[in-house]
């Protein structure tokens, strides 16, 4: 396997699950831990919910320790990457012409406001 670095994402297997995090075997002789903070964006009370030994899962690389033969690793920090890249839009420009639509600003609600505060001032009555 090429030299692990910092920031690369990889593929591997799941072989051991602690209450702590999840063993990676990522190839080579480095061994991987996702962390169980680095599981999902959601809370994990048991990684067990989320990943099974024997699972292949994706990971990012978050730092390498050569001399111990460690790797800490991240599958939260790709589903932050996926989302960001699905919740992107496009910036579209309204016409001239075309009405807003959603949200309007104090000064263009205030006069509606004082409107409606005055016709149920004068229902009340």
């Amino acid at each position: 396997m090429a030299k692990l670095e910092t920031g690369s994402v990889v593929k591997g297997t799941v072989t051991g699950i602690q209450p702590y995090g999840a063993f990676v075997d990522i190839g080579g002789d480095i061994q991987g831990l996702v962390h169980i903070s680095q599981i999902s964006h959601q809370f994990v009370k048991d990684i067990h919910d989320f990943i099974k030994v024997g699972d292949e899962v994706t990971v990012k690389v978050l730092s390498v320790d050569e001399n111990a033969k460690r790797a800490s690793l991240s599958i939260r920090a790709l589903q932050q990457a996926n989302a960001a890249k699905k919740g992107k839009r496009s910036a579209r420009v309204r016409t001239k012409n075309e009405p807003a639509v959603g949200f309007n600003t104090l000064k263009e609600k205030l006069q509606e406001w004082i409107e409606q505060s005055k016709s149920e001032d004068s229902f009340n009555q």
